[in-house]
């Protein structure tokens, strides 16, 4: 019996460590979409897993690699949170809020799309961010869209994310939905300035809509093997975080 207890007392380390092992292999193995999408239960996996695969493409095509990541999924009515913004690296969800969307988008829900100046209505696509200013609607932040034809246009419609009073729990729950903006995401008031502080110089933003055309013509989202893409989630998981 005491032999057995000093077996057991010497392999407890080496347990605890094999278990160390196979959790530190279990999060290199494990997807970037799947661990998004666990971090974010409300979000559509299937939408994180396109955003990720757009933005890893971007890369695989070229593109300096970005560590944080916005998800907008237009498919959700505006009274719910539908804006995930994850930092990639650590693979942490840093908000979950809601976004507003283009008055000539739609009511509570957004149903149409476009690329138009003056159209006022936002766009879908893989987006990058720029720099930030102070316009008419405080600090806000440019973005470039990367879709010809589909989002190209965003930086000379001021596509942008701001702040706005508009967008608020309390709308949403007084009239069914918040409120719209000329197409831009605009996000509230007391969390826009750290959100695009977290998003500012380069990030990736990708909005979604089931839209039949774009999903079968966009670039980022058909156009890259899975060699690419496992090559740049293979460079991402050199340096997982923790």
């Amino acid at each position: 019996m005491i032999r057995s207890q000093r077996l057991l007392s010497l392999m407890a380390p080496l347990a605890a460590g094999a278990g160390f092992f196979l959790s530190g292999n279990a999060f290199a193995a494990d997807s970037l979409g799947d661990a998004l999408a666990r971090l974010a239960p409300s979000a559509d996996p299937k939408v994180i897993g396109l955003a990720v695969r757009a933005s890893e493409c971007a890369q695989g095509q070229g593109m300096a690699p970005s560590d944080k990541l916005a998800v907008i999924d237009y498919s959700k009515p505006s009274s719910e949170p539908r804006l995930w913004v994850f930092d990639t690296v650590h693979r942490k969800l840093l908000f979950q809020e809601l976004v507003a969307h283009g008055r000539n988008s739609g009511d509570a829900m957004s149903t149409r799309f476009s690329n138009a100046p003056e159209s006022l209505a936002s766009s879908i696509g893989l987006f990058r961010t720029s720099d930030t200013y102070q316009g008419k609607n405080g600090y806000s932040l440019r973005m470039n869209g990367l879709e010809p034809g589909v989002n190209d246009h965003a930086l000379d419609r001021a596509i942008v994310f701001h702040g706005a009073s508009y967008v608020s729990q309390a709308m949403a729950q007084a009239a069914g939905r918040i409120g719209r903006s000329w197409g831009c995401p605009a996000v509230r008031v007391a969390v826009a300035h750290k959100l695009i502080d977290a998003l500012k110089g380069g990030q990736m933003v990708f909005s979604y809509y089931p839209d039949k055309r774009w999903l079968s013509s966009s670039s980022f989202l058909n156009k890259c093997s899975n060699s690419q893409l496992a090559k740049v989630e293979a460079s991402r998981t050199q340096h997982p975080g923790i």
